[in-house]
């Protein structure tokens, strides 16, 4: 039973069963937001919704008994169990905002999904280098909002106060500037207008933080979306090994056990 209960769930066939359900469950939970589709069908998206999450908890519940403690080794399953144990939460009374949290589900899908796993997968991989980008950003940002504190809020124009009239003012004002929201006519030519050497300083501050700076994030990403292509190569590859290694062993002991048949008869016909 275990072994037919895990080639069903291991099944191409039920994991587009399961990503169809999540897909008609997000667009369940987004049309209850409509008023009006609330109102008309309410009762019936709701049996719907609780259907479908009846479906996901008896899915987690195969796969329990399937893997036994094996299922905890994967993040991936205990993701799901979160994000199905979440939906069963009360959604009354002081918990009324779990509701909310329903649209979780919609998540399964990168679990579900191999292309989204590995770019999830990525991200996480991503992690260590963008640390290290992050403070060198910080290190800019920090000796930037000094700079533009010093240089431009001395000044008593409303504006440079309240754009750098600090180190936190600062510190926003250069983060919307290197965003490039509004930099220019909101920000940059004002202070120019005061200080016409100010463009000195702002050029070089968003060459660095928005063109060479985030290319690291981008950088960064794309090598561990490579790396984690190859290491999904790598756990199909050792799966297909361990197949070749189970079919070579189940042959193994078939073979066995017709020599030992042949010479159990030859022994008999000896008598």
């Amino acid at each position: 039973m275990p072994k037919k209960l895990k080639t069903i769930i291991e099944s191409s066939i039920t994991t587009v069963v399961i990503t169809v359900l999540i897909l008609i469950n997000a667009i369940i939970l987004g049309l209850e937001t409509d008023l009006y589709f609330a109102s008309q069908f309410g009762d019936a998206l709701n049996w719907v919704d609780k259907f479908i999450l009846v479906l996901f908890s008896v899915e987690l519940l195969i796969k329990l008994y399937v893997y036994r403690l094996k299922f905890f080794y994967s993040g991936w399953n205990v993701f799901d169990l979160t994000i199905v144990i979440i939906a069963w939460l009360p959604t009354s009374g002081a918990l009324t905002v779990l509701r909310a949290l329903r649209i979780l589900r919609v998540l399964r899908l990168i679990s579900v999904v191999p292309q989204l796993r590995r770019v999830v997968s990525a991200i996480g991989y991503s992690i260590p280098g963008m640390v290290s980008v992050v403070g060198v950003l910080g290190l800019i940002f920090y000796v930037a909002s000094v700079l533009a504190t010093k240089l431009f809020g001395i000044h008593p124009d409303p504006y440079m106060q309240e754009w750098f009239g600090s180190i936190g003012a600062s510190a926003y004002t250069l983060f919307q500037i290197m965003t490039l929201e509004s930099w220019s006519m909101g920000v940059v030519r004002p202070t120019m207008e005061i200080f016409p050497w100010a463009w000195a300083f702002f050029i070089p501050f968003i060459i660095i933080t928005s063109f060479a700076v985030l290319n690291f994030f981008i950088g960064i990403i794309v090598d561990s979306m490579q790396v984690a292509q190859t290491q999904d190569e790598t756990e199909n590859e050792l799966d297909n090994a361990d197949i070749t290694m189970k079919e070579y062993k189940l042959l193994k002991k078939q073979l066995d056990d017709l020599a030992n048949d042949i010479h159990q008869l030859r022994n008999k016909l000896e008598k």
